[in-house]
């Protein structure tokens, strides 16, 4: 290959990258902006082919679709002195290109603290005039909505940034209290168990006395309820003892001193001393019984 043919190749291929460095492709989710040694130029460049002066024309690139931003857990006062930790996000969009470059320099972390710092202090503001009951459930929505008007204009205004949406995710107590209102609410919880133990334990004595009482009652009357039986069954052997003894008074006399004997003389070892004429041993001594 001659030098001419080098050449002629060097020179195509310079053409071709000159060609490729003066044309740019902006995506479809992004907006551009054309600045020339540093200036800007042109802004809010749309989406599709390009032609720029390479080397000296730069192009930087935004995407411009809906973006989130997790904001750092922040404490906040409500109108009672009540601290409270939230944690929060911002969805957020570039709007207006030109305005959102030349307030941030085209720095989406610039950006993201410039929205960072309006959100904070209208967070503050709007717990600063609520209760803990409206920021947690009352008025919950409603502070959400109004704080998001408030930074969205003030964004437009200065940043060219449209804050679609702001929303607290998580309302917390800080450490130290929720360990206090945790330890006041076992309490309160242990001193209605000890309430609850009180009134069982009395009730339970009520039950245990009712109970006592009912059974000494039972008891009283079974006793004389048996103390009758008892007296009409004594009542009942006497007559019939009686009419026993009327129907025969020999047979009943020798009975009865059969039983006296049987009593007396159980054990062997037994020892009386009694005179052999008493009417004690007339039946020993004649059987018949006659004196």
């Amino acid at each position: 290959m001659g030098p001419k043919s080098i050449a002629g190749l060097a020179g195509a291929l310079i053409v071709v990258l000159l060609v490729l460095s003066s044309v740019y492709i902006i995506p479809e989710t992004h907006r551009g902006v054309l600045l020339r040694f540093g200036e800007l130029v042109e802004t809010d460049i749309e989406a599709g082919l390009h032609f720029k002066v390479p080397v000296i024309d730069e192009v930087r690139e935004f995407d411009v679709r809906v973006l989130t931003m997790d904001l750092p857990s922040r404490q906040y006062l409500t109108v009672e002195k009540k601290p409270l930790d939230v944690d929060s996000y911002v969805a957020w969009k570039i709007r207006d290109v030109d305005q959102f470059y030349r307030a941030t320099g085209g720095d989406e972390l610039r950006a993201q603290s410039l929205i960072l710092s309006r959100v904070d202090n209208g967070l503050r503001d709007e717990f600063g005039v609520r209760t803990m009951h409206e920021v947690v459930s009352g008025q919950r929505d409603e502070l959400m909505h109004t704080l998001r008007d408030l930074v969205n204009e003030t964004a437009q205004q200065e940043f060219g940034v449209e804050v679609v949406d702001i929303r607290v995710k998580a309302i917390e107590l800080p450490g130290q209290v929720s360990e206090n209102v945790y330890r006041r609410m076992a309490t309160e919880r242990q001193k209605l168990a000890q309430e609850f133990r009180s009134r069982g334990q009395e009730l339970a004595e009520g039950i245990r006395a009712d109970a006592d009482r009912q059974r000494t009652v039972i008891l009283a009357e079974a006793f004389a309820q048996a103390e009758e039986t008892r007296g009409e069954g004594d009542g009942e052997a006497a007559r019939i003892y009686a009419d026993a003894y009327g129907a025969d008074e020999d047979f009943y006399s020798f009975y009865r001193s059969l039983q006296a004997y049987q009593t007396t003389f159980s054990g062997k070892d037994d020892i009386m001393v009694i005179d052999s004429e008493s009417d004690f041993m007339k039946f020993l001594n004649n059987p018949a019984g006659a004196n």
